[in-house]
């Protein structure tokens, strides 16, 4: 039967759900709290400029073109995607750079410049992520983790897989050079992890990039959110913006099991809802919106006890020259000279902000020159901070910190910075417990740790709720793109298709 459905939340999680559900046949609500859609992928124009908030690196771009495809439509007559290369030009402290792509011969010779010992030793490392991506990835990402058995049964796989080890150290057992050793080992930190800790199945990353490249969507991420609406409104998708969610209503059944009956909005308007798909951060899903009462598995003291990711401080500014003849790309990676010691400060951190920084820097005009005014450069430079656990005041530091790193980049990257700056903005972890509604202020959700994932994740479909649906960065598979997205597909697949 067609089922009303309200989904919560306008990320590319929500988004991807909503399209999939209302292809489907279901009738779907997408209630957004803030005035436009995008949730992370907020975007902000300033000044002729125009700045992705959040996600600018696409990979695995089949996973849209099948939501388009399920609705009967080609992605590429909504937005054009343009493969990257290299992926990302990343430096060292020293000033060397190292580029990947997914042409072997040219990472091969990328490596040989570097540490030729280290050639052998990165084929070996791409045949040992080969069977972690295809059951990481292939066969793991769109698959439910509902049942302790679900988990049971693929532990003897990830054992043998070595997914007790960290990324870092599975590297390490491959890749001999310090700067490689960052290189091929920094994935984690895409999706909020510690390279230290999180298990070595998330060096899949690396290979999902190298089987479907990276790609940038033109127009800037903001392009893709604008396609994702085009396609909901013409599949009959009612979408509400500035539809802040003040609750989940919540009625027991006489078989015992609660079901999701209404989502409530602060200003009190409210729709009947056959299911509930969340896209808002997980923990502010239970422990904002439902009632204690029907949260057995899911109170308050789970997310007390869950380790939450890293967050981020972004600088987003333009300047009136271009800066092409400076060595950066359009992803770039600037390393501090510290790496495990910066790591341990961002993930344990003692309420002082670390003195360096690692930072990405988006330079999306050198690909893109329709997101800034004609003969100007738009910058993105996201530094990973402590998120608010730690007790640092932002009010305070965030001055002093937005300092280091345009000094830092006006001396090694962009010279005469500081006399070229037309625009600028600056968020750090406030805004995404604000805004964005992330607890503690953690960009990326929970932190993805071996015991934080698969069924030890807040499940897809709710333990507690008969008919609540989560997607997004806090539940299985987890953050970054291919995982917010293959959760929807995942929530899809147990809500079922309208009967014909």
């Amino acid at each position: 039967m067609e089922q009303r459905i309200a989904v919560i939340g306008s990320g590319f999680g929500g988004l991807s759900a909503a399209a999939r559900l209302a292809a489907g046949g279901h009738r779907v609500t997408l209630l957004e709290r803030l005035d436009k859609l995008g949730g992370r992928a907020y975007t902000f124009e300033r000044d002729g400029f125009r700045f992705d908030g959040g996600p600018t690196i696409i990979t695995a771009p089949w996973l849209f073109d099948e939501i388009w495809a399920k609705a009967g439509e080609r992605r590429e007559d909504y937005v054009e995607f343009v493969k990257m290369d290299p992926f990302y030009r990343i430096f060292n402290d020293a000033g060397e750079h190292f580029d990947y792509n997914d042409d072997d011969d040219f990472t091969l010779e990328e490596i040989r410049r570097l540490s030729p010992g280290d050639v052998e030793g990165y084929q070996r490392f791409l045949a040992a992520t080969k069977p972690i991506f295809d059951k990481g990835f292939s066969e793991l990402a769109d698959a439910p983790f509902l049942k302790m058995g679900d988990m049971l049964k693929v532990a003897p796989d990830l054992l043998k897989l070595r997914s007790d080890q960290s990324v870092y150290r599975f590297v390490s057992k491959y890749i001999e050079h310090p700067f490689l050793r960052q290189c091929f080992s920094f994935h984690p930190l895409l999706i909020g992890g510690n390279p230290f800790k999180a298990s070595s199945i998330y060096t899949m990353i690396h290979y999902l990039e190298r089987e479907w490249g990276v790609w940038y969507a033109m127009g800037g991420t903001n392009a893709l959110v604008d396609a994702y609406r085009r396609l909901l409104e013409k599949l009959g998708v009612e979408i509400v913006t500035r539809a802040d969610v003040a609750r989940i209503d919540v009625e027991a059944q006489a078989n015992g099991k609660p079901r999701a009956t209404a989502v409530t909005l602060e200003d009190g308007r409210s729709w009947p809802v056959d299911a509930v798909v969340s896209n808002a951060d997980v923990a502010t899903t239970y422990t904002k919106m439902i009632d204690a009462k029907y949260r057995r598995r899911n109170g308050d003291g789970r997310f007390r006890r869950t380790k939450f990711g890293m967050s981020a401080v972004v600088l987003y500014f333009g300047t009136d020259r271009q800066y092409r003849d400076t060595g950066l790309a359009h992803h770039n990676i600037l390393l501090g000279p510290r790496y495990e010691g910066l790591i341990r400060d961002l993930f344990h951190n003692d309420g002082t902000v670390p003195e360096d920084f690692s930072i990405y820097l988006h330079v999306p005009t050198m690909t893109d020159p329709s997101v800034a005014p004609e003969g100007h450069e738009a910058f993105y430079a996201l530094s990973p901070v402590p998120n608010l656990t730690s007790g640092i005041d932002w009010t305070k530091e965030l001055p002093a910190y937005r300092d280091r790193i345009m000094a830092f980049l006006e001396e090694r990257y962009l010279p005469g910075l500081s006399d070229h700056l037309v625009t600028e903005h600056a968020v750090d972890p406030r805004f995404y417990q604000g805004a964005q509604q992330a607890t503690h202020g953690a960009a990326f959700s929970i932190e993805p740790l071996l015991t934080q994932s698969a069924w030890f994740r807040p499940h897809n479909r709710s333990e507690d709720i008969d008919n609540l649906y989560i997607v997004g960065a806090g539940t299985h598979p987890g953050a970054g793109l291919p995982g917010v997205v293959s959760s929807a597909k995942i929530a899809d697949d147990l809500i079922g298709p309208a009967a014909a």
